[in-house]
């Protein structure tokens, strides 16, 4: 089973790479660009990124269905079938805000229809174990509330937490190494399999993403990284894992909120960003102030450093 797991690595890897171009050429023909607000002339970059990375993690885990099928490798294929279904439902829903921007207080609660097919099955377990504490039984809470409510608030974290150049996708990525290597320790299968699909498309779009960005991830990249990291979490009943992996984004929410979820930009001056003259944004915005301003890869380095240090801690407290 591990050649067939370093082999869909692969396959969403390469599907991404070459996807992404083509991608690039089609969002650029058809005009659903956005502009680079952290750049000196502001260019129109292509948008919705996200698009290649789900076809990756598609194509990826199919190739694994498909390889169980034929072999019957025990693979638990309902588990990976109502995963993919999930991220797929987040993927059209972050597609969908890409295009026609959905209102914020509809965006805050619409993931909550992708943790349908979770609930459905039942999945993961009711019990949850946490360190220190143990392990804590929700019953039927966990199904009808912390299921949907796992999806919609790590979807919507992840979405919030963005607008610097491969910062969304480099977070993603040692979210994703992270959970890969918790699951291949404790054997669970399933998710393991969604997470290096992911970890493989991610990686590959980075290539484009990072700095300075031939694409941008949009939403359909932001709803997918958080909605996938709940669903493997859920699948492979290690929910306090992903909940800590997800304190960035946590930090950056209270301090969006502390400050009325302003809209504006960071200030390009001399090659560096400063934060905006109004209320702090975000996480980004407190770095930038803290630092007397940075340059915007230099920026995206600290806030992949920062989810680094807090996966080394999960990675201490799960392995």
């Amino acid at each position: 089973m591990n050649i067939i797991l370093l082999i869909e690595f692969f396959i969403s890897f390469f599907v991404t790479l070459l996807f992404t171009p083509i991608l690039i050429k089609k969002l650029k023909d058809r005009g659903i660009v956005g502009r680079d607000m952290h750049k000196p002339d502001r260019p129109l970059i292509p948008d919705t990124g996200g698009l290649a990375v789900i076809f990756g993690v598609l194509v990826a885990v199919l190739f694994v269905i498909a390889y169980n099928t034929f072999f019957d490798d025990g693979l638990n294929t309902i588990h990976l079938m109502v995963g993919l279904l999930t991220i797929l439902i987040l993927e059209i829903i972050g597609f969908y805000d890409d295009l026609f921007n959905i209102p914020q207080s509809i965006k805050a609660v619409l993931p909550m229809i992708a943790a349908i097919p979770l609930m459905a099955i039942a999945a993961g377990t009711t019990t949850m174990s946490f360190p220190v504490i143990g392990a804590v039984d929700f019953g039927i809470f966990y199904v009808l509330v912390l299921i949907p409510l796992g999806i919609t608030v790590a979807s919507n974290l992840t979405n919030m937490l963005a607008g610097f150049n491969g910062s969304e996708v480099g977070m993603g990525i040692i979210i994703f190494i992270t959970m890969s290597l918790i699951f291949l320790s404790h054997g669970s299968t399933e998710p393991l399999i969604i997470s290096l699909a992911m970890l493989g498309a991610l990686a590959a779009f980075m290539m484009y993403n990072w700095y300075p960005a031939k694409i941008f991830p949009g939403d359909a990249t932001t709803f997918l990284i958080g909605g996938t990291l709940a669903t493997v979490v859920i699948l492979g009943n290690a929910e306090a894992a992903g909940a800590l992996l997800t304190i960035p984004y946590v930090i950056d929410f209270f301090i969006k909120a502390k400050n009325g979820f302003p809209k504006s930009f960071a200030i390009f001056e001399n090659g560096k960003l400063y934060p905006p003259k109004e209320r702090i944004r975000g996480l980004g915005d407190l770095l930038l102030k803290t630092f007397n301003g940075l340059k915007e890869v230099h920026l995206t380095l600290i806030l992949i450093g920062i989810e680094t240090i807090v996966a080394m801690v999960v990675l201490i407290l799960y392995l």
